[in-house]
């Protein structure tokens, strides 16, 4: 089935190039969706609901070039591998969330960790080590610290000698090291600062003309202003079908990253 998009969306043509997946991978409760809400909201639900998958948008105007990162909440209990498999294919740049309080989440974030490897070397036709994959590891619930269940000597060993594996302890309540936690990942991936939280202006989508004509001098509206960084949150994003997400990987992972082609596709 073919996506309809919005106006706000089907307005832009951006080049595959500046397209990006983010996912998140983790067990249950482990704090996923609380990070991605720092991330998109800069604020966290109190209440506690089991996410089956969530998909989000969101566009950037940075320095006069446009951006669009995907942005994929994955379930704890991942009971389709397949699915697993494909989300794992079309990530770009990945986050595994494990708590400081649960052993078990932190095992699972191993596993992850391989699986991610093992996946994009068989799509690349290279080995594990060969694999170029920016990983941010997260011990989160940091706040926690009298219940903690994993040792720094343990998680020093699963990134070690590994540049683009990092680790932050955070805390998603908290908001403890979020923004720097996303400032390394971006780094790692070679994109702009200016994505993490912190570090550009939040606009709504009434201000998408930012997003238009990006080459301009000056804007219509004054309340914007030329040369800032800009971040809008699509509305109603919904994750694309399975045929999109493998024209993305045909695209993105095969060799296609050049294309013009708008990767708003589904």
């Amino acid at each position: 089935m073919i996506k309809k998009m919005s106006p706000f969306e089907n307005e832009f043509n951006i080049p595959a190039k500046n397209c990006y997946r983010m996912v998140i991978l983790g067990s249950t409760k482990v704090g996923k969706t609380a990070i991605i809400s720092r991330f998109l909201n800069e604020r966290v639900e109190d209440q506690y609901t089991p996410t089956i998958e969530d998909f989000h948008r969101k566009f950037y105007n940075i320095r006069g070039d446009v951006y669009q990162l995907d942005i994929l909440d994955t379930s704890g209990n991942h009971p389709f591998p397949a699915m697993r498999r494909l989300s794992i294919l079309t990530g770009d740049v990945f986050i595994l969330v494990f708590s400081l309080d649960n052993r078990d989440s932190f095992q699972e974030v191993q596993r992850l960790k391989r699986q991610i490897y093992e996946t994009k070397s068989c799509l690349k036709n290279k080995t594990k080590e060969n694999v170029d994959v920016p990983i941010v590891i997260c011990g989160n619930k940091c706040d926690r610290e009298f219940n903690r269940e994993v040792q720094n000597e343990e998680i020093e060993q699963l990134v070690a000698d590994d540049e683009q594996c990092a680790y932050y302890e955070i805390s998603a309540k908290r908001n403890t090291n979020v923004d720097q936690m996303f400032q390394t990942l971006f780094t790692m991936a070679k994109l702009p600062n200016e994505m993490s939280p912190d570090s550009h202006r939040k606009v709504s989508v009434q201000y998408s003309e930012v997003l238009q004509n990006s080459s301009r001098k000056s804007f219509r509206n004054k309340k914007l202003k030329d040369g800032e960084a800009y971040g809008i949150v699509a509305p109603f994003a919904r994750r694309p079908s399975v045929h999109s997400d493998l024209r993305y990987i045909k695209e993105k992972a095969i060799g296609g990253g050049q294309s013009k082609q708008s990767c708003t596709i589904s």
